[in-house]
C-alpha cells in the first residue's frame, strides 16, 4: 500500500504565502528590491548553557578527528532544533535549507517523532533482537507496504554505509559473481565496501578498496559528454541543446553504450554481481540522468548476471515529490534498495530492503547487527511514517519543490555564474561557474563567499559536486513558500554581491 500525501496542517501553511510578482521572472526582481526577510517564526528556543565556544573550538581542533571539516569560516554552533529552523547558542535563528545533509525529513524535533522515542525509552531501551520485541516487526510490516511486493526483507542497521556495505555482500552471495560496477561521481559510504563504490577521489584514502569494483562513465546531461535541454526528467534542464526527439532521448543509449564498454572490457564475462546507483546523484551535486538511461542501464547488467542495487538514502521517502522511491521515476524494479538518512529524521536508523531470493544466502552463517531495529529505533521508524503521511510531506516536497526550482532557474537567467539548476521536489542544486561557455567550475574561494553570504542573512544550504561549486539545497519537508522565496531572495543577493555578472 502506497503512503499517500494528505492535505495537512503544515501544507496549508506552506501553500499559504502569496507569490510575490508574476511568475519566477517577476518573483526574483521583487525580491531584489527589499533586503531579505526572514519568514516569522513563534518557536523560542531555550537559553544555552553549554561549553564556552573557545572550549568547543579546541576540543574540535585538537580532540577530534582532523577530518571532520567545520561549514563556514565563522562555524556555527547549534544549539536547538525546531521543524525547520535551527538557533545558534546565542539564540539567533536559521533557515536550514540542507536538513542535516539531506536527513531531516519532515522536521527537527518534531513532536510526533519525539514523543515517540521519549515514550519507548521509557519503556526499553535495547534488547537483543535474538528476543522478540514488537516494534521491528511492526516497522518492518510498515515499510515494506511503501515498496513494490517483491521487495520483502528488511535487514536493519544504522547508517548509510552499513546499508550499502550489507548490499554489496548480498549483491555477492546472491548471484555468485564477485564484480560490481558504479558510476562516476557516485558517492555510497565510507565503509571499505562503500568505499569502493564511491567514485570522488575527495573521498578515498590511501589504502587497498579497489578489488573488483569498475566504474562507469557518469551519464550527466550537463557535465557529460552528452546531453542537452531535452535530457532530463525536470522542470529545469540544462541550457545546452540537444537533439533529442520528443520522448526519445538519444543521450541515454550513448551513455548506456559506454556502461556496455565496461562490462566488456572490465568485467568477467557474463559474471558481475550488481550495479549501484543513486537514482539522483547526492554527494556527486544533484546530477540527474538522461531519461531512460537507468531502464537501459538495468537491462544490460542483468544480461550479464547481476542484480541493481538502488541507493535511496538521500532520494527516497518522498524527497522528489513525484513518487515516494526516486527510482520509481526511472521505471525500473531493484533487487536491493538501500535507505538511510530521512528514514529516521536524523535518529540512526538505516535498511537494506530486498527480495526473499537475494537474501536467501544469508542463512549460511550467523550475521547480527547489535543496534539495528532495536526498541528506539524502530519506533521512531514508525513515527516518521506517520507524520510522512499525516503532514503531507511528499505532496509539500513537490509544490514547494516546484516554486523554489522556478525561482533558481530565474537566477540562472539572471546571473552569468550560475551554470545549471536542476533536480526535482526539495532535493536540488545551482552548479556555480566561472564560464558558462566552458563550464569551468567557479574557484573554491568565490563560492566560500556566496555561502558565508548566506549564512550571515539566516540560510544555511548544503555544497558538493567534485569541485565543490555546486549549492544543495534539501530541506526538511515541511518548508513553506515563504521558506522558498527568502531562500531564493539571499541567493539573489549573495551572487550579486560577491559574484562577477
Amino acid at each position: 500500500m502506497r503512503l499517500l500525501a494528505k492535505s495537512s496542517r503544515i501544507l496549508k501553511r506552506s501553500l499559504s504565502a502569496p507569490a510575490v510578482g508574476d511568475g519566477p521572472q517577476g518573483r526574483v526582481r521583487a525580491l531584489a528590491t527589499a533586503a531579505p526577510e526572514m519568514p516569522p517564526c513563534d518557536f523560542v528556543p531555550e537559553p544555552y548553557k553549554g561549553p564556552d565556544p573557545t572550549v568547543i573550538s579546541h576540543v574540535r581542533l585538537h580532540n577530534l578527528s582532523p577530518s571532520l571539516l567545520s561549514y563556514y569560516r565563522q562555524p556555527v554552533i547549534i544549539h536547538q532544533g525546531h521543524m525547520q529552523w535551527l538557533f545558534d547558542h546565542t539564540g539567533r535563528r536559521y533557515l536550514d535549507m540542507f536538513g542535516g545533509i539531506v536527513t531531516v525529513s519532515i522536521g527537527h524535533c518534531h513532536p510526533k517523532v519525539t514523543e515517540a522515542a521519549h515514550r519507548q525509552m521509557s519503556r526499553l531501551w535495547h534488547t537483543t533482537n535474538i528476543y522478540l520485541h514488537p516494534q521491528i516487526h511492526e516497522y518492518t510490516e510498515r515499510l515494506l507496504a511503501t515498496l513494490p511486493s517483491h521487495l520483502q526483507v528488511v535487514h536493519l542497521v544504522n547508517s548509510g554505509s552499513e546499508a550499502n556495505d550489507l548490499a554489496v555482500m548480498l549483491a555477492r552471495l546472491s548471484t555468485g559473481n564477485f564484480d560490481i560496477v558504479s558510476l562516476r561521481n557516485c558517492y555510497h559510504g565510507m565503509g571499505p565496501n562503500c568505499m569502493a563504490l564511491t567514485a570522488h577521489n575527495t573521498w578515498k584514502f590511501n589504502v587497498p578498496h579497489m578489488f573488483g569494483v569498475h566504474h562507469a562513465m557518469n551519464p550527466d546531461p550537463y557535465r557529460g559528454l552528452w546531453g542537452g535541454s531535452a535530457c532530463r526528467d525536470s522542470a529545469a534542464q540544462t541550457t545546452r541543446q540537444c537533439d533529442c526527439q520528443p520522448g526519445q532521448c538519444d543521450a541515454a543509449q550513448k551513455y548506456a553504450d559506454q556502461l556496455a564498454e565496461t562490462l566488456r572490457y572490465s568485467c568477467p564475462k557474463g559474471r558481475v554481481a550488481a550495479l549501484f546507483a543513486e537514482s539522483i546523484q547526492g554527494v556527486g551535486g544533484t546530477v540527474q540522468f538522461p531519461k531512460g538511461y537507468m531502464k537501459k542501464a538495468e537491462a544490460l547488467i542483468r544480461d550479464h548476471g547481476g542484480i541493481l542495487v538502488m541507493d535511496e538514502v538521500q532520494t527516497g521517502f518522498g524527497r522528489t515529490g513525484e513518487h515516494f522511491w526516486g527510482f520509481e521515476a526511472h521505471g525500473v524494479k531493484p533487487d536491493i534498495v538501500t535507505m538511510a538518512k530521512g528514514i529516521g529524521n536524523g535518529f540512526p536508523l538505516a535498511a537494506v530492503v530486498t527480495t526473499k531470493e537475494v537474501s536467501a544466502r544469508m542463512s549460511e552463517a550467523l550475521h547480527f547487527n547489535t543496534y539495528g531495529g532495536g526498541p528506539i529505533s524502530s519506533a521512531v521508524g514508525i513515527a516518521v511514517l506517520d507524520a510522512l503521511e499525516e503532514d503531507g510531506c511528499q505532496e509539500v516536497a513537490r509544490r514547494t519543490g516546484a516554486r523554489l526550482l522556478s525561482g533558481l532557474a530565474a537566477l540562472r537567467d539572471k546571473h552569468g555564474c550560475v551554470g545549471d539548476v536542476r533536480g526535482k521536489g526539495l532535493m536540488l542544486g545551482v552548479e556555480l561557474v566561472e564560464d558558462r561557455e566552458t563550464r569551468a567550475p567557479l574557484a573554491a574561494a568565490a563560492v566560500a563567499d556566496v555561502w558565508e553570504h548566506t549564512k550571515d542573512c539566516g540560510l544555511l544550504i548544503g555544497k558538493g559536486g567534485h569541485f565543490g561549486n555546486v549549492l544543495r539545497i534539501k530541506p526538511p519537508m515541511c518548508i513553506t513558500e515563504a521558506d522558498v522565496d527568502f531562500t531564493v531572495q539571499v541567493l539573489d543577493e549573495a551572487f550579486a554581491k560577491h559574484l562577477p555578472q
